[in-house]
């Protein structure tokens, strides 16, 4: 099950430089595993001119601006909090917290209640600003993405991937069981 192929010469996105079409048309078209690859290459295409350009225009690195939009969406939230949901691992938003406390970004970090060692972290009035200043950007950009679906294929998308997302608790986080090793002359159950 791969889904609708380009017809031949129609252009996909695509990276500026792509360097390798034969790979890329291998990895959409002809790959065993379509869903994945794609909801990630559409995130790179998403991701990446919005990234370079919070570089460029803001210094930021893109897992600062990962913690500045977490924090927008989900105030007083934990670098752990940002971890679980980003994927960056703990010293990197360490330091990139850091840094946007030293930009006056967040507010510096308070004992998160309950006590432990979790961190509240909140968006400074700076921090708030840069986040309205740069938000239609990712919008416009997700509109754009959306642009080859009508307002009732993007609904069906939409509830799809919610199907998908909330089903992800049964299977995130484990490997299938085709992936036990099998040590020579054990035969696998």
């Amino acid at each position: 099950m791969t889904g609708p192929r380009p017809e031949t010469g129609e252009k996909t996105g695509s990276m500026p430089n792509a360097s390798a079409p034969e790979m890329l048309e291998a990895k959409l078209w002809g790959n065993p595993c379509p869903f994945a690859f794609r909801l990630n290459y559409l995130a790179l295409l998403y991701n990446t001119p919005l990234y370079e350009w919070i570089r460029d225009s803001y210094g930021l690195s893109r897992p600062e601006y990962v913690v500045l939009y977490s924090l927008a969406l989900a105030d007083g939230g934990s670098a752990r909090d940002v971890s679980r949901t980003s994927g960056f691992p703990k010293n990197t938003l360490s330091r990139a917290i850091k840094r946007l406390e030293l930009m006056g970004l967040i507010s510096p970090r308070e004992k998160a209640p309950g006590g432990g060692r979790k961190q509240a972290l909140h968006l400074s009035r700076k921090g708030w600003a840069l986040f309205e200043e740069t938000r239609p950007a990712f919008e416009a950009q997700e509109q754009r993405m959306l642009t080859a679906l009508s307002e009732g294929e993007r609904q069906i998308l939409s509830e799809l991937m919610s199907k998908v997302v909330l089903a992800a608790r049964e299977w995130a986080g484990e490997l299938p069981a085709e992936t036990r090793l099998v040590t020579p002359g054990e035969e696998q159950q």
